[in-house]
């Protein structure tokens, strides 16, 4: 399914209403069960980063080069625009950053609105202080120059995953993080999820009202079933 700018915009906007753990057991009940992404993966500010947006992916790898720059990266980088989200794929390289404040900014002007990095960042202070959100593995002063290189973007890349040792993202997916953690929603599966996950929502705020209003579990149970 494709999608309009405005219609990418929209959605975005409704997933980010919704919480990673509807949206894991919505993948559940429709038999996709291998989309959640490692429990290494955290947010910069834990208690106020969210992040919703469409994969830009940006792949690259361990290898020694010359020089003082990674051309490749900065091309990549250049690329994203409005409502994606840059997903980086790099093996988990331990020790390296893939991901600082500059390019941050940089993305932030071509509308990107987060990122996901299965690497190391750093400038995390100056990170926090942007409204960009970022989801990483690890933190390293360390940079990647001469050390880690871009060698593709908008392919299919691997990231590590919570139930499953590797999970497939696709340029035009979906991811979703929150402080619970992060999803895939593969893209042809972006509105039936999305719709799904906010009546499950609406069904839950519905719990918590019958609850407050002092019934007990045994009958929040009876009457919704499983939640």
């Amino acid at each position: 399914m494709t999608f309009s700018a405005d219609e990418r915009r929209d959605l975005r906007q409704r997933y980010l209403q919704v919480d990673t753990a509807n949206v894991a057991d919505v993948l559940d009940q429709l038999g996709h069960t291998e989309y959640g992404l490692s429990s290494e993966f955290w947010p910069i500010r834990e208690r106020l980063e969210k992040m919703g947006g469409w994969a830009y992916t940006i792949r690259g790898q361990m290898t020694p080069y010359p020089g003082t720059g990674d051309p490749k990266k900065m091309e990549a980088v250049s690329g994203i625009g409005p409502d994606e989200l840059s997903v980086w794929s790099g093996g988990g390289a331990t020790g390296i950053c893939f991901f600082g404040e500059l390019i941050a900014r940089g993305m932030q002007h071509r509308g990107s609105v987060g990122a996901l990095v299965d690497g190391g960042i750093r400038d995390i202070e100056w990170l926090a202080r942007m409204n960009y959100p970022v989801f990483a593995r690890y933190r390293t002063p360390v940079q990647s120059i001469g050390r880690w290189q871009v060698n593709a973007w908008q392919i299919p890349v691997y990231l590590p995953g919570a139930t499953t040792e590797r999970v497939l993202v696709r340029p035009g997916d979906f991811v979703l993080a929150d402080f619970d953690g992060a999803m895939v929603i593969p893209a042809e599966l972006v509105l039936e999820v999305l719709e799904q996950a906010e009546a499950l929502t609406a069904q839950e705020q519905r719990i918590r009202e019958d609850l407050d209003q002092g019934a007990t579990l045994p009958e929040v149970l009876a009457k919704y079933g499983h939640v």
